[in-house]
């Protein structure tokens, strides 16, 4: 947490709210409008039941970004108790609420929520798939590269 490099919203209209209650409906519509650009794909075969049962679960938080009272986006974080380690699992805006600098602020919610956990460690799969923006806002947020692999598809 010390290493994060906070921002903050541009406007009162944006603010982060924590899912009290587990909604797997919303979860699925983030992840198939962010992700369809991005080529998320393992889950879009989940059934209903299997939606139910990851958002149920004690170790996943799922907040997401609102303007007024519209979804703009969203972030799942997954606590790996073994590990003592926070994943922030999905992280992504709609469309219409990208590149207005949203996507700093969005992370560097992650990361402070994320922390809520006390874990040693946080942290964040990324990809060439990502938006184009993803590795510079970790990085830019005080995140650091721990492993680089290539995988051919």
């Amino acid at each position: 947490m010390k290493d994060l490099k906070n921002v903050e919203a541009h406007s009162n209209k944006y603010m982060v709210q924590f899912l009290k209650k587990p909604n797997y409906q919303i979860n699925k519509f983030f992840y198939k409008n962010v992700g369809k650009k991005h080529h998320w794909i393992d889950r879009l075969s989940w059934t209903e039941k299997q939606w139910i049962e990851y958002t149920s679960s004690k170790k996943v938080r799922t907040f997401v970004l609102k303007e007024n009272e519209d979804l703009a986006g969203y972030f799942e974080i997954i606590f790996h108790s073994e590990q003592n380690e926070v994943e922030i699992a999905y992280l992504g805006l709609l469309e219409e609420y990208q590149n207005k600098k949203l996507g700093s602020f969005l992370l560097s919610s992650a990361i402070k929520n994320s922390f809520s956990f006390d874990p040693k460690r946080v942290w964040v799969h990324t990809c060439s798939l990502d938006h184009k923006n993803a590795l510079n806002n970790y990085i830019s947020r005080g995140m650091k590269v721990f492993k680089k692999e290539s995988i051919f598809i």
